[in-house]
């Protein structure tokens, strides 16, 4: 059992920054991706970034330049955000796939003030 929790997230104006944390616990030998995602009110989850660990990365096309996934230790991801917009105002979720298994943190909240 893999469980994770995000932190980090707040209330920023537009042009600011925030650093995203998910700590890991658990039983992690076998992961093989890591990743953040997001989903604001009304809208479907979508991906930020992730990260394979081969230390291969995938950006959502819109955030690429502003946002970096930053996979330094096994149990730990950060995401840099940096120039926010209100449009990347939503709950931001961490996401590990361990043993082909996918695990979500509960989510840290994120909101862009024009």
């Amino acid at each position: 059992q893999v469980h994770l929790m995000e932190s980090g997230g707040g209330f920023v104006q537009a042009g600011g920054s925030l650093r995203l944390l998910c700590v890991a616990r658990g039983d992690l030998l076998d992961t093989t991706a890591k990743g953040w995602y997001r989903q604001a009110p009304g809208k479907q989850r979508e991906l930020v970034a992730s990260v394979t660990n081969d230390g291969t990365t995938n950006y959502a096309d819109s955030l690429k330049g502003r946002f970096t996934v930053e996979d330094s230790a096994a149990n730990t991801l950060h995401l840099q955000m940096n120039s926010l917009k209100p449009e990347d105002t939503a709950t931001y979720y961490c996401h590990f796939k361990v043993s082909r298994l996918d695990y979500w943190g509960s989510g840290t909240l994120v909101t862009v003030s024009p």
